[in-house]
């Protein structure tokens, strides 16, 4: 064996033992602690009874009709917020009709038992068909839940009264007789601004 592999043979077995001691040599102290953690989400479950608010037959112009019914609050979290969306349709009994019979039923909202007579908003049911939610939420709900201190709390429910008008217009409306409107109403709730926890 020549000078030269003698002296490579001598150096890559002290590369070899420098990484040993090295390695061998790499202490510390240690400790560890495992945690756990869960989020669990609120629900929203905003409910009605009765479901049919109203059916009544054999109205006519200058009729009124008042109701209540509850929105319930059957989740873990408060609403802050409700959006009404409403659809009709009409059932034209003698295939007569030139306008719309949405145009003639006038909905009073109002904020509870005690007001009756002082409506917080009045609309045509084809108004509100093509009203903006914000502009919905604004002069029904806001009064609405104002007296119940901003929301509708979990678990808890409250009466809500509406009161229909056929309105009495001074005109023929003759042009709605035996006709039908079926109406259909949408609450849809909304949780409040978040919050620290």
């Amino acid at each position: 064996m020549g000078i030269k592999k003698k002296l490579g043979l001598g150096v890559a077995s002290a590369a070899l033992g420098l990484s040993l001691i090295g390695g061998g040599t790499y202490a510390y102290f240690s400790d560890s602690v495992e945690t756990n953690s869960t989020f669990a989400a609120g629900t929203l479950d905003l409910n009605a009874a009765p479901t049919t608010i109203i059916d009544v037959t054999n109205i006519k112009p200058g009729d009124t009709m008042l109701r209540s019914f509850d929105l319930m609050n059957d989740g873990s979290l408060d609403i802050a917020s409700i959006d009404l969306l409403t659809d009709y349709t009409v059932i034209d009994a003698k295939g007569d009709n030139v306008n719309d019979f949405g145009d003639h039923i006038r909905v009073n909202f109002l904020v509870n038992a005690d007001k009756h007579d002082v409506p917080v908003f009045s609309t045509t049911l084809s108004e509100l068909k093509s009203m903006s939610p914000d502009v919905i939420k604004g002069n029904i709900f806001t009064p609405w839940f104002h007296e119940r201190g901003g929301n509708l709390a979990a678990g808890t429910s409250d009466k809500f009264w509406v009161q229909f008008e056929f309105v009495e217009n001074n005109e023929d409306q003759n042009e709605f007789q035996g006709d039908s409107l079926e109406l259909k109403w949408t609450f849809e709730a909304m949780q409040g601004e978040g919050e620290a926890k």
